[in-house]
């Protein structure tokens, strides 16, 4: 199985969970994320440079890998026009310790959040669209797994 898929299909959380307790290590963290649909969103849209954005998080998993003892780590990220209720990204992380797994997760999804080569662009209800902008939350998460 591929560690990274960057994708315009859905995924399956389950599923994906399930291969990640197949490692057999013990201890086994994820996150969902979800499109919200607050404020009349009716659609987020997200477009990315194919070649780039692969090997961009194939790096930071890699960095995942040699930062803690994992054993296993499952990335998907979607990219396209995208409903309010549907999956946008997953991340997995499997260890033989809690920690490790927990930690991993937080700083894959933190470096997703705010670093990872996607645009966005929101679609309103009223006709209205507008680029996302970086939230400086999310930036200064990221920046706190710095050495």
């Amino acid at each position: 199985m591929s560690r990274v898929s960057i994708q315009e299909e859905g995924f399956d959380a389950g599923a994906e969970l399930a291969v990640l307790e197949a490692a057999g290590g013990g201890a086994v963290a994820s996150f969902t994320g979800v499109v919200r649909g607050e404020n009349d969103l009716v659609a987020l849209e997200l477009h990315h440079y194919p070649a780039m954005t692969a090997a961009q998080v194939e790096r930071i998993v890699d960095e995942a890998m040699g930062r803690w003892p994992l054993l296993g780590v499952r990335v998907i990220h979607r990219f396209g026009r995208l409903g309010p209720g549907e999956h946008i990204v997953f991340v997995g992380t499997a260890s033989r310790h809690r920690s490790a797994a927990l930690e991993s997760c937080a700083f894959l999804i933190d470096w997703l959040k705010s670093e990872a080569p996607f645009w966005k662009k929101e679609y309103f209800a009223d006709g209205g669209a507008n680029w996302v902008e970086a939230r400086v939350e999310d930036e200064a998460k990221a920046r706190g797994w710095t050495r």
